[in-house]
């Protein structure tokens, strides 16, 4: 079944291009917009399940302030940003904004087919290789707000708090079930009161918020 979708892009003929390119292939693209500021209007009037963001510099410290307006007000909408892979830092800010996908600008069409299918099951959609190198990226962030990240691990408990640590290093639910020796229903509950405290949508997000603060230096501590 095909996605609703808003394709925006500050190239108006790209944007173009890629809505008519997913139409062909079955899904229905309600509007298609030019710069990519227009983006949180097409959403909040159109009401898609997804949207296809165009960041031609996601180095950019406002690149990302049209993902966090759409999921401020439209949180059920998932975002798939197209962009550089230059700037890993870039790919960290976009799901830290709150984008659920990221991929190459220059990548195929079926590729942005299936991130939007996947973000539009609740999915994140990045590659593992752009995963990895986010992550390790993420892990050695210039601290910010070291007042955030006083105030985020006030709310985890310290069980939370090494949930946390185990996601930023990548393990999946298994994996953090296996290593802190508990149920992996036990550790899916604990992934996701991690998430909701930390206001993430996936763990790259969470992962991202908690770099971005100073908050898994913290969490490292008081682990140990």
């Amino acid at each position: 079944m095909g996605v609703r979708l808003v394709v925006v892009d500050d190239h108006r003929l790209l944007a173009e291009a890629l809505a008519a390119a997913l139409q062909l292939r079955g899904h229905r693209v309600l509007a298609v917009g030019t710069p990519t500021s227009v983006a949180a209007d097409l959403v909040v009037n159109r009401r898609p399940e997804a949207c296809l963001l165009g960041v031609s510099q996601p180095e950019d410290p406002a690149a990302f302030d049209v993902v966090r307006r759409i999921r401020r007000e439209r949180p059920e909408v998932a975002v798939v940003v197209m962009g550089t892979v230059d700037h890993l830092a870039g790919v960290a800010a976009a799901f830290a904004a709150g984008a659920a996908g990221y991929v190459r600008q220059d990548e195929r069409i079926d590729v942005v087919e299936r991130a939007l299918s996947r973000v539009r099951a609740g999915e994140a959609a990045v590659s593992p290789e752009l995963l990895r190198a986010s992550f390790d990226q993420l892990l050695r962030p210039a601290v910010e707000s070291d007042d955030e990240a006083v105030r985020l691990l006030r709310l985890l408990t310290r069980r939370e708090a090494e949930v946390l640590a185990r996601i930023a290093e990548g393990q999946d639910t298994q994996q953090i079930a296996d290593s802190m020796q508990i149920a992996p229903s036990t550790a899916r509950t604990h992934v996701q009161r991690v998430l909701v405290k930390l206001g993430a949508r996936t763990r790259l997000e969470a992962a991202a918020v908690a770099a971005r603060t100073g908050l898994l230096e913290r969490v490292g501590r008081a682990t140990r």
